[in-house]
């Protein structure tokens, strides 16, 4: 479908203004000037900052013509009639009353009050509207009225032309005082103003329209007079109301056409785009102001869809959110739709049915396929030329009762049903095409869903989340797979006697919902609002027994789960799933193993993984664990580090040491012998030697305990066998081992990241500490738990360990009764006390002492930023810490690269809250 000789053009009519609008940019004033007459359509984009233009603009204008009113009222005692101000008054509220009782769900005494509420705001926009509504008359009466049109004055007898003068200026004045001031009344809702910038600024160019047309027939109605006297002078009549009001409304009628319809921009973009081969658009400017349908657009159109559906598509929502061409679109994508073959017609509506510019243009081009084919029924397909056209009017007749099935507001679930169940039998007609089944499928399941409201009702389900590949709609079947798991869970709630086990389901269907309440935002717009519904009503029906399930007695003092300072082992080992397939690849999945360095901040978790990989390893690897910490001093020196490592060699593989006073005195040869004694037992078995800390033999180097050849010796062991890999585990990046021994040592390594864990593992990690946890969270607890830690690891388990301590403590201790639900307050109420950064200081000052190696200036920079939650910029920061903006930038980099900071809209701020708190309060910092 898509052609490579004469490709399609990818329209973009957005207004090209590369900024924001500036309330100091007298030019913007003159933009927004010209989009009222224009590009109305480009008002939408600059909602907010056209708003402001407009109304800075008006209260300029505004002050100036009050002052000048006050003048002109004072030196020539212009006064309003009391007639006038009671028919004003009248009018007022009889619009107001007007627009309260168009009001729904309302009573009628706050219908009376809106009323009356609306008609005190006309009343009091028509006098504020009066002041420069009859001076810009008056100006445009006495200085803007055209020299052709002072000639027709002068020609006229003074009675005529005193009353079209009148005529003038009040066609001006009361244009532009209504159309203004009506447009205050329209965005009243519940007593508020919602969307002043739409109706104000709408109605305001309904008056200037109106004022435009009632010019052009008062021009016309008195040149036909004028022509008529100079016939037949005798002919008085004429000049009688009645007869002037004939012509008046004739005229009106003219004008309005000509103003409205914009026929010259039509004709010349009729003109401009006769050509049938050419996929350009011409003249875009013509086409956003003319409703009259352009010549050849239609067929644009259709050609744009069959040469590239996806692209068509796009020119196709770009014509209609910045062109009056509504109808063309219409009928060019019906055409399109009726020379589809049938086998595309649903998969083509589908993609059209994705997120349209305007569920409406669904409905008209439903619409305009019956009436190609001029029958709605279906046996009419058989043996005709028409059979494509009535297929693509059902289909898109479906997807509009599917999406009208829900209000995006508020759903009405009888109405819900009885939508869907349309929709249902429009796609029934559909399933023997490709794709058809899966939608018909879709519909059914989801009208089941809606109709099940209560556990007992989605406990009698049966979905079928069988479907064939490829999928049309695959984020909504996703959805209807989960929704199948919920159903399964909502059955254990039911049938269990256990309350863990009513818990433990009830848990897994409440996260099921809130994953798919997460990702609404991918499942197109026809079923978005349909599954939001089914979430938030099963939501609803699962927390009615969750207090009842949630009433189960703990007996005794809870053993803490959470582990703090150790190695996380077990369920607590979450979220590296990641960095763990990437150790799979390189120690499993290739025959020559591969050395891998293992890098990240303070108490990441670098030490879990290397203890935890083992498990996740087959029989053919062995993975030996060495804490470098443990060879303390190293005062026998380099001896001593093969000591320690032989020692956990020795205890993985059942094969002896080599003995000591040979590793001191002849430390390299006696372990090299070693490796290779190794390896010739090893057989088909690989060995991976884990070095955690690995900084430590940095400081060794640097403190001449270990000679600086110790690395070129390491890197010889990593390349003496395909079977053996080390694993170097540590705080500093690949970028900061600088030294001249570092650097041929790494040439040939893996490195891998550690950093914090996503949003969703943490949430994890805190609910589901162990299989029988008996212990919840608030959704927003654990929301803040995040926010707080950003989620370090070792901060959520401490966190996690000192709420199961303080519930401990009062329900055990001081017998307390409370929910066994930790909240917001309880967060609190650990981390404000100092016991909090006590148990935390091994992580806090970790981190505060790194900050003062390397780069110089990182903790100015870290005690700058913390009083700041939301950062600094650089500049700031430069003035604030006094470096140079070469040793401010190096030091930001060292920071972020050691996870301590990070840039958000050009500002720096500390990651972990906690951390910038403990900054904040530490006295020694």
């Amino acid at each position: 479908m898509i052609s490579t000789q004469n490709p399609v053009p990818r329209l973009d009519l957005a207004p090209k203004l590369n900024r924001s609008l500036s309330l100091k940019n007298p030019l913007d004033y003159l933009r927004v000037f010209y989009w009222f007459f224009f590009f109305p359509q480009a008002l939408r984009i600059f909602e907010g900052q056209i708003s402001k233009l407009i109304v800075i603009g008006f209260s300029i204008s505004g002050l100036v013509l009050y002052l000048t009113n006050f003048i002109y009222f004072c030196f020539f005692k212009i006064n309003m009639k009391f007639e006038l101000i009671i028919g004003l008054l009248i009018f007022s509220f009889i619009c107001g009353i007007l627009k309260g009782i168009g009001f729904k769900n309302v009573t009628f005494n706050k219908k009376i009050l809106i009323g009356f509420v609306s008609g005190f705001i006309v009343l009091i926009s028509l006098l504020v509207f009066w002041i420069p509504s009859f001076f810009i008359s008056l100006f445009i009466r006495q200085n803007l009225i055209p020299e052709i049109l002072l000639k027709i004055l002068n020609k006229l007898d003074n009675n005529i032309a005193n009353s079209s003068s009148i005529l003038l200026f009040s066609i001006v004045f009361w244009g532009i005082l209504f159309g203004n001031s009506l447009g205050f009344l329209f965005p009243i809702k519940s007593i508020k103003i919602s969307s002043l910038r739409k109706y104000w600024i709408d109605n305001s160019l309904v008056g200037i329209r109106i004022y435009l047309s009632l010019l052009i027939i008062w021009v016309s109605m008195e040149i036909f007079i004028l022509n008529i006297n100079n016939l037949n002078p005798d002919y008085s009549a004429l000049s009688h109301y009645f007869t002037r009001g004939g012509i008046f409304f004739f005229f009106w009628s003219f004008g309005t056409v000509i103003v409205n319809s914009r026929i010259l921009e039509w004709l010349f973009s009729s003109i401009l785009n006769t050509s049938r081969f050419s996929n350009n658009l011409k003249c875009t400017w013509f086409i956003r102001i003319t409703p009259i349908p352009i010549l050849n657009l239609k067929k644009k159109v259709k050609k744009w869809l069959l040469t590239d559906w996806d692209v068509g598509l796009h020119n196709a929502n770009q014509l209609l959110e910045y062109t009056l061409q509504y109808h063309s679109v219409i009928q060019g994508i019906s055409q399109a739709l009726c020379e589809l073959p049938q086998e595309h017609i649903v998969f083509r509506t589908s993609q059209l049915a994705k997120s349209p510019y305007d569920w409406e243009l669904i409905r008209c081009i439903s619409d305009e396929l019956y009436k190609k084919s001029g029958t709605k029924n279906i046996n009419d397909l058989i043996n005709t030329s028409l059979a494509s056209s009535i297929l693509a009017a059902i289909t898109t007749e479906g997807f509009w009762y599917l999406y009208q099935s829900t209000d995006q507001a508020e759903i009405k679930k009888d109405l819900t049903i009885e939508y869907l169940q349309k929709a249902l039998d429009a796609f029934q007609k559909v399933r023997f095409l490709p794709y058809g089944d899966e939608i018909f499928l879709i519909t059914q399941i989801l009208k089941e869903c809606v109709n099940a409201d209560e556990l007992a009702t989605i406990s009698y389900l049966n979905i079928n989340t069988i479907f064939s590949e490829p999928m049309l709609r695959k984020a909504t079947c996703e959805v209807i797979i989960s929704l199948e798991k919920v159903i399964q869970e909502v059955k254990i709630i039911q049938s269990s006697v256990s309350k863990l086990s009513k818990n433990s389901a009830l848990n897994r269907a409440l996260g099921e919902l809130k994953n798919i309440q997460d990702n609404l935002n991918s499942l197109p717009d026809a079923e978005k609002y349909i599954v939001k519904y089914i979430v938030e009503t099963w939501q609803n029906s699962l927390l009615k027994v969750a207090s009842k399930i949630g009433k189960s007695s703990i007996p005794k003092t809870l053993l803490n789960p959470y582990i703090i300072g150790d190695p996380v082992q077990g369920m607590l080992f979450v979220g590296r799933e990641e960095i763990m397939r990437q150790l799979e690849e390189v120690w499993i999945s290739k025959q020559k193993l591969q050395s891998v360095v293992i890098f990240g901040h303070r108490r990441m978790g670098k030490t879990s993984i290397l203890r935890n990989i083992s498990t996740r390893l087959d029989d053919k690897v062995k993975l030996a664990y060495v804490n470098l910490l443990t060879v303390g001093n190293s005062i026998q020196g380099v001896g001593e580090v093969f000591m320690a490592i032989a020692d956990s060699l020795s205890d993985t593989l059942q094969i002896p040491p080599p003995d000591d006073d040979s590793l001191i005195n002849l430390p390299y040869r006696t372990f090299e012998r070693y490796l290779k004694q190794i390896e010739t037992q090893l057989g088909d078995t690989g060995l991976i030697i884990a070095l955690d800390e690995f900084e430590q033999i940095e400081e060794l180097i640097k403190s001449d305990r270990i000679p600086k050849d110790f690395m070129g010796v390491l890197r010889g062991m990593v390349q003496m066998s395909p079977k053996i890999a080390f694993a170097l585990a540590g705080l500093h990046t690949l970028e900061e081992m600088t030294e001249d021994y570092f650097n041929p040592f790494f040439a040939s390594i893996i490195p891998i990241r550690v950093s914090f864990l996503e949003r969703a593992t943490c949430r994890y990690l805190l609910a589901n500490p162990s299989e029988d946890f008996p212990l919840d969270y608030k959704p927003d607890a654990l929301d803040y738990i995040y926010e707080l830690t950003a989620g370090q690891p070792y901060l959520v388990q401490l966190i996690g360990f000192l709420l199961v301590r303080r519930y401990n403590d009062q329900v055990f201790e001081l017998g307390n009764n409370r929910d066994p639900m930790f909240t917001i307050a309880d967060v609190d109420g650990i981390i404000n006390q100092p016991e909090f950064y006590q148990n935390g200081r091994y992580y806090f000052t970790g981190v505060w002492q790194q900050a003062g190696e390397g780069s110089p200036g990182q903790q100015q920079i870290i005690k700058a930023i913390a009083p700041h939650p939301t950062g600094l910029d650089f500049n700031t920061l430069q003035t604030v810490t006094n470096l140079d903006p070469i040793s401010l930038q190096n030091a930001l980099d060292t920071l972020s690269r050691h996870d301590v900071i990070q840039e958000t809209d050009h500002h720096w701020r500390i990651i972990v809250e906690l951390f910038r708190r403990w900054v904040i309060n530490n006295e020694s910092v």
